[in-house]
């Protein structure tokens, strides 16, 4: 049987670990079936020859710069068949500069709330709070979210800004704290999917770091949700 293709598309901002990340999920991929190419730029995306063939893109390239030929053979690829899956800044904060890149996403990193003001020392660390991934009801039965609960981790908690065609499997909700400018509590898709053409988009904001990454119910959901966007 012939294996289906991977594409493992890595790099921009170092704080994400993608090289580590990505190296975390290459032996699920070949133990179902995937021969896997890594490249460390979008650049083998222009290649719209190679790219027919890629059945799925897994990508982990914050924030960034994107040429218009890549993204275009990206776009043609996904609408064309081709599965696309990602985790956190890898994904949601990349090529900030693209309108067309967010319209193919569906979401958009907008912040990462911090820690009360007294409580921050000029670190990372400084984003990382207490908050619940909350699966829906609906997504009970979906491939990548069933059977599991409602988790709490600590970590940057994402707010992204999305559109109504992203179907949400599981959502956080950001608190209105005394020293934040928005004055009551915001519910952000946390865990979503999205058909364009005839390929599939999956997306799944935790993922920080490498301790996130390895949190069980994270693990689960990226694995599986790359196999579910698979052409």
């Amino acid at each position: 049987m012939t294996e289906r293709q991977a594409l493992v598309v890595r790099g921009g901002w170092e704080g994400h670990h993608p090289v580590e990340a990505t190296d975390e999920f290459l032996p699920h991929l070949k133990d179902n079936g995937f021969a896997v190419r890594v490249e460390d730029s979008p650049r083998v995306y222009a290649d719209t020859g190679y790219m027919a063939g890629v059945d799925l893109v897994v990508q982990c390239m914050t924030m960034s710069t994107i040429e218009q030929d890549e993204l275009s053979g990206l776009i043609t690829a996904v609408e064309n068949g081709t599965g696309l899956a990602g985790w956190h800044g890898g994904i949601a904060d990349s090529y900030r500069s693209s309108a067309d890149y967010l319209h193919l996403i569906g979401g958009q990193f907008a912040c990462h709330p911090p820690k009360a003001p007294t409580e921050r020392r000029g670190e990372q660390a400084d984003n990382f709070i207490p908050y619940r991934v909350e699966m829906l009801p609906a997504a009970a039965d979906h491939p990548i979210t069933q059977g599991i609960a409602d988790f709490d981790l600590v970590t940057e908690q994402y707010w992204v800004l999305t559109d109504a065609y992203v179907d949400v499997l599981a959502t956080t909700t950001l608190a209105a704290r005394e020293w934040d400018p928005w004055h009551r509590p915001v519910p952000s898709p946390a865990i979503w999917t999205r058909d364009w053409g005839r390929g599939r988009v999956f997306v799944c904001t935790p993922g920080h770091d490498m301790d996130v990454v390895r949190n069980p119910n994270v693990t689960t959901i990226i694995e599986r949700g790359m196999l579910w966007a698979a052409r």
